[in-house]
This record gives structure tokens, C-alpha cells and sequence, in this order.
């Protein structure tokens, strides 16, 4: 099984206020069955390979729809 980590930035940027683009942006990790782990400038989730891109296309999506003007994102492979 293949793992992978995704590093993904939601615009606008507010210190200490997310906004409904990021809550999307988590919510669409959490529901691919992945932690997001929220830090001071980005949003990590960690997993298999296929939960991890699933994550990240549902991301996309969600987040735009919720207001997001960019979306800065890195996805590796972690074998």
C-alpha cells in the first residue's frame, strides 16, 4: 500500500480565522477517513495514496465553492 502527504494553503489567508473555504478544505480530508492537522500556514493531511487524492479533488471543489480565491497545494508520495 502506497502512502502519501498532502500540503494544502486555502486562500484568502486570515491568522486565527479559517473561514468557510478551510473548514471545507478539512472537511473534505476528514471525510476521505484522514486527519487534518491545521498549522500556521497550511493543512496537512496523511494516508493511503487513493484516500489522499480522493481528499484533494473533493478539497479543490468544496473550498472553491466556499469562497476560496487560491488554493496552493503539494501532494508526495511518502513509500
Amino acid at each position: 500500500m502506497s502512502n502519501a502527504r498532502l500540503e494544502v494553503l486555502v486562500e484568502p489567508f486570515k491568522e486565527n480565522e479559517p473561514g468557510p473555504h478551510v473548514d471545507a478544505a478539512v472537511a473534505a480530508i476528514e471525510a476521505a477517513g484522514l486527519t487534518a492537522d491545521m498549522g500556521p500556514f497550511a493543512t496537512t493531511a496523511e494516508g493511503d495514496v487513493d484516500a489522499v487524492v480522493a481528499a484533494a479533488s473533493t478539497l479543490l471543489r468544496a473550498s472553491l465553492d466556499a469562497g476560496a480565491t487560491a488554493i496552493q497545494f503539494r501532494l508526495e508520495r511518502c513509500d
